[in-house]
């Protein structure tokens, strides 16, 4: 952001509108799918391309296009193909049926939608990313629901919840690498600052988890039988995870397993299991094509001002240490709702949240984790999100409808307003 420029309000005009799009109709009619969120996303792209009448309609598609080709997005829709064709491929093969009966069979009823939260944990702070860490897990998650009166809401919510808790953790995500860089500390000595302020939140959401689904039901008349051989790949991705594998050759690997058991075992022939990864890509095409036209929309936004704007507009309400620490959450907060993206939001809003940081002297180590929290928190709670779109693509259901039950998500952002409010932890300058 360039020194001096202050940003313009009225050029959040299409964020503003793609809102009251697809809320504003769903609220006002009871069902949000009457406002289908690639129509508004695109409604939303039109209007922000008849803005700006000084500039040429060919550089406002230029722009458009940079955005909509950022390095992040571009990967992010890499990973929803990739997790296209694994998922299809894997379920098949029978491997998503017999990982949920293993499930069903192993873990105590009332631990599941428990055990589906720490699994979802344990992956996303290993791959170090949301995205694939949901595109993984959903359909188990979905599965779930499914066998038990567990709302599809809140099984999609837990793994959102657990896939927001290990990308603002782990070592290797793309947010903890840009809030430690911006912030310039160290990625232990954040990730130990991080870690205690949501520790109480993932904790809290265990037991929140374990009173809601205590005495679900689970039809024990029906056999759940399973596979072990097929719930191999599933087992890859979770090793592969674990011991920090790139995210793309996680979800490859898994393809590739699964199609050599399904045509070992029979349960597809090579044409079979063609068109299951075709099948699997083509179901990802309208998440990948929202993901496309919501970072060009950002890239018109940002080149009109209006993140310059909301960024200057925080700066300049902060007066205190306490009200510095707020500022630097509100920063990245605004950056994540009007980009949808966490780690762009962090890159965009480091920088002057530095200069707040150094100004007021809060620890860089706080001030790491604070941008880190907030976008994460945020992150998991719009509906108009990449990780809240794929999970609720997986179980057919709104977004929206999820919110309630992005449990871990909420916790999140109170966690990191206690820890600015009561000043914790007590960090020793160093």
């Amino acid at each position: 952001m360039e020194e001096g420029n202050k940003g313009h309000a009225w050029a959040l005009l299409p964020l503003v509108l793609f809102i009251a799009l697809f809320l504003g109709i769903g609220i006002a009619t009871g069902d949000f799918s009457n406002m289908p969120l690639n129509v508004a996303i695109t409604i939303t792209v039109i209007v922000a391309l008849m803005m700006n009448r000084k500039e040429k309609f060919s550089k406002k598609i230029e722009i458009f296009t940079q955005g909509a080709g950022h390095s992040n997005i571009v990967l992010m829709v890499f990973i929803f193909i990739l997790a296209g064709a694994f998922s299809t491929t894997a379920e098949k093969m029978g491997g998503v049926t017999s990982t949920v009966n293993l499930g069903l069979s192993l873990i105590p009823q009332n631990f599941i939608i428990v055990g589906l939260f720490i699994i979802c944990m344990f992956v996303s702070i290993s791959m170090g990313t949301s995205v694939g860490t949901i595109a993984a897990l959903a359909p188990v998650g979905f599965g779930f629901s499914q066998a038990t009166d567990i709302s599809a809401m809140l099984a999609m919510g837990t793994v959102v919840g657990g896939a927001m808790f290990g990308d603002n953790l782990s070592m290797i995500s793309d947010t903890t690498i840009a809030a430690v860089r911006t912030q310039k500390t160290k990625m232990s000595d954040k990730f130990k600052v991080n870690f205690w302020i949501v520790l109480p939140g993932a904790i809290l959401t265990i037991i929140i988890l374990f009173f809601l689904t205590n005495g679900v039901h689970i039809d024990h008349s029906k056999q759940y039988d399973y596979n072990l051989v097929k719930v191999i790949p599933y087992i890859l991705v979770l090793v592969l995870a674990v011991i920090g594998v790139n995210v793309i050759v996680v979800l490859i690997s898994g393809t590739i397993l699964s199609g050599i058991i399904g045509l070992i075992d029979g349960s597809f022939n090579w044409k079979g299991l063609l068109t299951a990864i075709s099948k699997g890509i083509i179901g990802m095409e309208d998440i990948a094509i929202i993901a496309l036209l919501i970072g060009g929309l950002v890239g018109l936004i940002q080149h009109n001002g209006g993140v310059e704007w909301l960024l200057n507009f925080v700066k300049s309400k902060v007066k205190s240490k306490r009200g510095a620490e707020f500022g630097i959450a509100s920063l990245v907060s605004v950056a994540d709702i009007a980009t949808a993206n966490n780690t762009i939001s962090i890159i965009m809003s480091g920088p002057l949240a530095k200069n707040i940081a150094d100004e007021y002297e809060v620890d860089p180590r706080k001030s790491a984790s604070l941008l880190d929290i907030f976008a994460g928190c945020f992150q998991g709670l719009l509906p108009y999100s990449p990780q809240l779109i794929a999970a609720a693509g997986v179980a057919g259901i709104s977004p929206f409808s999820m919110l309630p039950y992005c449990i871990y998500s909420i916790l999140l952002g109170i966690c990191g307003i206690l820890a600015i409010v009561f000043r914790f932890p007590r960090l020793k300058t160093k």
